[in-house]
């Protein structure tokens, strides 16, 4: 299927799915990355805020779980056009942007590429770690200029069913994909 039409179908997928569906969700994604990866303190994690408009998975689990295990926290904060990162803390201030996306009040980049983990919103992925995103293309950038050690990993209600038809050349692919009852590794790429 081309990207727009599993947009679509994904995006209407998920306006089905119940609050306790999303929650239940959410947890068992968030203990299968727990369990595969097992993050240590001072490392470092960049991770989204969710879009509860777009129903996208509860992430509070994980940041819970990093501040309380010493793990240095990062969120993504469009400014003009660029993605950042800027590093959140228990006390950091945050506010609504003209999209009704919840930000950290900063605009400063932290400047880090070396992340452990980024978790990556998406819509879907296929089996071979392409993933179809809103469509705007911040992570491939964001992608491009982080260390290639940093594991890019794709977080996802749905299992990956369907191939995606139009990957571009540009688009660059996760190295890992954590659903509610699995976690893929592509590539064969192992963990070091």
């Amino acid at each position: 299927m081309k990207k727009s039409e599993l947009r679509k179908k994904y995006l209407e997928k998920r306006k089905f799915l119940s609050d306790e569906e999303i929650f239940q969700k959410s947890e068992n994604i968030f203990k299968n990355f727990i369990e595969y990866f097992k993050p240590l303190p001072q490392q470092k994690a960049h991770i989204f805020i969710p879009i509860n408009k777009f129903r996208e998975i509860n992430t509070r689990f994980f940041t819970s779980y990093f501040f309380s295990r010493n793990i240095r926290v990062f969120v993504p904060k469009i400014v003009d056009t660029m993605l950042i990162s800027v590093e959140i803390f228990e006390d950091t201030a945050f506010s609504l942007n003209q999209w009704g996306i919840l930000e950290p009040v900063s605009n400063e980049d932290s400047g880090i590429t070396d992340f452990d983990y980024v978790i990556t919103p998406l819509l879907y992925a296929d089996k071979n770690g392409n993933r179809v995103g809103y469509g705007k293309g911040f992570y491939d950038d964001f992608f491009r200029n982080i260390s290639a050690e940093s594991k890019k990993i794709g977080v996802n209600y749905f299992n990956p069913d369907e191939n995606i038809d139009d990957v571009r050349e540009e688009d660059i692919s996760l190295d890992y994909l954590v659903t509610p009852t699995d976690v893929l590794s592509f590539f064969n790429k192992g963990l070091e």
